[in-house]
């Protein structure tokens, strides 16, 4: 009875060891994608393979941003011969659709912003470490009736989307899941 006892006691003791076991839990800086040789990054501004002015610029300033407050690699904005790692981007589709219509006008009242980009992370001899030919991330934001207003909403939902695809960007990169 005793050894019963036991037996349950440490089944319940190991039980969290197992559970934490396959979570997916790991420390910072735990990367897997980079080898642990690659110390500084140069992030050279993204292609721009659609009509969308500007999207190249937000998008890698988001991207940018997101390495230097998520990592401790120095970062350099554009080309460097002397950085151990360079990521490039590319901005494959921009698309703005209608999302949904207002019943009385018979008028678009919101739009979906779809964006599709492709990464690839090179080291120093040109070898790919990490790539992702296609991230597709949307962003919805809503028609206004005042003309400026509505440019200054479609730029305000690249920004957003820019910024949701650093995190993810950056967090596959650096955290591997």
């Amino acid at each position: 009875m005793r050894a019963r006892f036991s037996a349950i006691v440490l089944g319940a003791m190991l039980l969290p060891v197992f559970v934490l076991s396959g979570c997916g839990y790991h420390t910072v800086n735990s990367a897997v994608h980079l080898p642990s040789t690659v110390h500084t990054l140069a992030i050279p501004a993204f292609k721009n393979n659609t009509q969308s002015y500007q999207t190249q610029a937000v998008f890698t300033q988001a991207v940018i941003h997101e390495f230097t407050s998520q990592s401790s690699l120095r970062v350099v904005s554009g080309e460097d011969p002397d950085a151990d790692a360079t990521l490039r981007g590319t901005i494959l589709t921009f698309t703005v659709g209608p999302l949904t219509y207002d019943n009385t006008t018979g008028q678009t009242s919101s739009y979906l912003v779809t964006i599709t980009t492709k990464l690839e992370l090179v080291d120093r001899q040109g070898k790919v470490i990490w790539q992702n030919p296609s991230y597709l991330f949307r962003q919805q934001y809503e028609q206004v009736q005042d003309l400026a207003s509505f440019i200054q909403e479609d730029s305000a939902a690249t920004r957003r989307l820019a910024k949701e695809f650093a995190s993810a960007a950056v967090a596959d990169i650096l955290e591997s899941f």
